[in-house]
């Protein structure tokens, strides 16, 4: 039985999949921004409904982001609903 060969992660897993690093650094920002947005979600016992109140979006989109739609939220949506959910956003460059 052949093994695969493994490839070592660059760190950055949308590079991995072929992405251009452009792409990959906004793939990023948005994963993570999504990430601690439902994290601030399942900390604060929201529901999507009042999740949805606090954000100032519908329930179908809190769905979308709990859910992890990345494809259907542009990184100043994100930003936006971090900051309406009192978190605060930084850029960092490395």
């Amino acid at each position: 039985m052949d093994k695969e060969p493994v490839i070592e992660s660059s760190g950055n897993v949308f590079a991995d999949l072929g992405f251009t690093p452009e792409e990959a650094t906004l793939l990023t920002m948005r994963a993570e921004l999504m990430a601690r947005l439902r994290e601030t979600i399942a900390e604060r016992g929201w529901t999507q409904i009042q999740a949805a109140e606090h954000l100032g979006i519908g329930q179908s989109r809190v769905s979308d982001l709990v859910r992890g739609k990345w494809d259907k939220f542009s990184l100043d949506m994100l930003v936006t609903l971090a900051t309406r959910a009192g978190r605060r956003v930084e850029l960092t460059a490395a």
